[in-house]
């Protein structure tokens, strides 16, 4: 499992990185909350500080939980109550005071990698929503007998709002997951990617704008 380890101490990130290795696992360390968000798509587990030099942590994990569901686990000095309560209000799935039990956080990864590999053999290989069929495998959507001519970028938009459909997806969550950085990307190539999606699909309403926040696909996947 590749883990991401947020965590400004050297010491503290070596003995992290040597502990995770330890474990078959595979590691990557940010010393920075910038960072985290610019790198956080390529890990499946994200171990976080919270000092961190740039930014709060728990700021780090509302941003992080705006476009990921990845697992996060907190692993700070922080022990009093209020922070643990924020912490995981925030997002975080576990909270860990340092000093940490290395034993004691390879059983939590462990666990979390156990949850994150049944999630990912429960995943479709293609959604039909009314007349909409994506088959995500060999990324082509039809509606009826049509094949849309979707771009890259247009066909990844699709599914994932596909994939949420009857929930809102956030304009943070698609900027993230289609350009890298949901808090620096243009928002306005967003809005060009779904003008152009939403003629291509000719089906109106189907994608609804949800004002302030994102867009929604109302119908639940077949």
């Amino acid at each position: 499992m590749r883990v991401l380890i947020v965590e400004d101490d050297d010491a503290m990130a070596s003995a992290l990185l040597a502990a995770v290795v330890s474990a078959g696992h595979k590691p990557h360390r940010v010393a920075r909350g910038a960072d985290a968000l610019l790198v956080h798509r390529d890990y499946e587990v994200i171990l976080m500080d919270l000092g961190l030099p740039d930014i709060d942590g728990l700021e780090l994990l509302r941003k992080l939980r705006q476009v990921t569901d990845s697992p996060i686990l907190i692993l700070t000095a922080r022990d009093d109550e209020r922070s643990v309560v924020l912490g995981l209000r925030s997002g975080a799935d576990d909270y860990l005071v340092k000093p940490v039990k290395l034993v004691e956080l390879l059983a939590r990864i462990e666990a979390v990698t156990r949850r994150v590999a049944k999630a990912a053999g429960n995943r479709p290989h293609s959604l039909v929503i009314g007349d909409l069929d994506v088959d995500l495998d060999r990324r082509v959507a039809v509606v009826g007998s049509r094949e849309l001519q979707l771009t890259a970028t247009e066909f990844d938009l699709l599914a994932l709002l596909a994939r949420n459909a009857g929930s809102v997806v956030t304009r943070e969550q698609i900027l993230d997951a289609l350009w890298g950085d949901a808090f620096l990307a243009s928002s306005r190539s967003l809005d060009v990617h779904l003008t152009g999606l939403r003629a291509k699909l000719g089906l109106p309403g189907f994608i609804i704008n949800v004002r302030g926040v994102g867009y929604r696909i109302e119908a639940e996947p077949a």
